[in-house]
């Protein structure tokens, strides 16, 4: 519609296919720090997810032109109604158009109530799907699936999978389980924290052992697909559409089956390789996270240039720092000035065969002083927390994983 009226569009999406944007004439940037300053009017698409929630704020709209307009018909939330109010008050931004409010409908003496009243907001009842054309919409779609299905095709949106046998889905449960926290744990560590895009990035999921053999991983395919979506996405993946988000998303996976079983040290290991795509002028990279089940129980043994055996459960904070004594004791003193109970703790060793970081280099460390520092924790982790933990003496990132 945008591209209709003559506008130019851009677009920051995790998720998006380079390549597919460009051919709908959409210029991809890698941030919202990108947009803000030139945008005329701003729309959010996406659905309200504890890494969305209060997404644009003071600071977002400050960075707006006067003249700016924004339009929320995604989730109340989005948006921080105070700081919006606030932002049209000022003049920071010149108006507003809403359909979607924290409170549905706005009591009184809300903000959101205020905002709809505002006389640069223009607002409407959020409607959703329940209008005749959206349920025509549904109808049609329904029926053309069944028609692909009569024809011998395959269903989208199917409810329930494949059928995959009992006993196959009983080896492979807790190799799903884990193999969806790898890729969580990815996508919040490798991507969330450091503000990149998903849209491009190429998977390989390597079995060995007893894995390698099985007939059917395709739980294992959607189950990664899942992961790497979760934080970003509502997206209900399943064995029979797990390809085509993935397709949709611009993810490329592919799948290993190791026939070389020596050095093993446990029946069922499973290796997640992740190549970035050098978005924003950053080289192309590669993470490793490898792992293994036991006793049906996932444990992660590798985090790319780290060695360390932790189960990735609740809410992780991972530390990259210099290996120096007092750093567990520093760590532990600003998580307890936070009110944050640790529950668990592995230092994670360099890989000697592996060399040191880029972001290591520029700080001039070698590859023998870094270590990563799992935190298994309890307690509210908010951004503070993460700046605090940033800026203590030694520390060259942090991350904060919720699984």
């Amino acid at each position: 519609m945008a591209k209709g009226l003559g506008m130019k569009v851009i677009a920051v999406d995790p998720y998006a296919s380079a390549d597919i944007a460009s051919q709908e004439g959409v210029e991809l940037r890698p941030s919202l720090d990108h947009i803000l300053p030139e945008v005329d009017f701003l729309t959010i698409h996406t659905p309200l997810l504890a890494t969305t929630l209060d997404l644009l704020g003071e600071e977002e709209f400050k960075k707006m032109k006067k003249t700016a307009r924004v339009l929320n018909v995604a989730r109340g939330g989005v948006y921080n109604e105070a700081a919006l109010l606030k932002a049209l008050d000022e003049g920071w931004i010149a108006g507003a158009g809403l359909d979607v409010f924290t409170s549905e409908p706005p009591t009184a003496d809300s903000v959101a109530a205020q905002l709809t009243k505002h006389p640069k907001v223009v607002a409407t009842p959020h409607l959703g799907a329940s209008t005749v054309e959206a349920q025509e919409n549904v109808s049609m779609d329904v029926c053309t699936q069944v028609l692909e299905i009569l024809r011998g095709g395959h269903p989208t949106s199917a409810v329930n999978a494949p059928i995959i046998l009992a006993e196959e889905y009983r080896k492979l449960q807790p190799s799903v389980e884990l193999v969806e926290k790898m890729a969580k744990l990815y996508a919040q560590h490798y991507v969330g924290g450091k503000g990149g895009m998903m849209g491009g990035r190429k998977f390989e999921l390597i079995y060995h052992g007893d894995l390698a053999t099985m007939p059917n991983t395709k739980p294992l395919f959607a189950a990664l697909v899942k992961g790497l979506l979760a934080s970003f996405s509502t997206s209900h993946v399943n064995i029979v559409n797990a390809a085509l988000i993935a397709k949709e998303k611009g993810i490329i996976v592919s799948e290993t089956y190791a026939s070389d079983t020596k050095n093993l040290l446990f029946a069922n290991m499973v290796t997640l390789r992740a190549h970035s795509n050098g978005d924003d002028g950053e080289p192309v990279t590669e993470q490793v996270i490898e792992g293994y089940t036991s006793d049906q129980r996932g444990f992660i043994t590798k985090l790319d240039r780290f060695n360390g055996t932790f189960e990735p459960d609740g809410t992780l904070i991972i530390l990259h720092n210099y290996d120096q004594p007092g750093k567990i004791g520093g760590v532990g003193m600003v998580l307890g000035e936070h009110g944050i109970n640790i529950n668990s703790m592995q230092v994670a060793s360099l890989d000697p065969s592996r060399t040191e970081s880029r972001e290591a280099r520029k700080r001039g460390a070698t590859a023998d002083n870094e270590a990563l520092m799992i935190l298994g924790v309890e307690g509210t982790v908010n951004g503070q927390v993460v700046e605090d933990l940033r800026r203590s003496e030694g520390v060259l990132d942090v991350s904060l994983v919720r699984l």
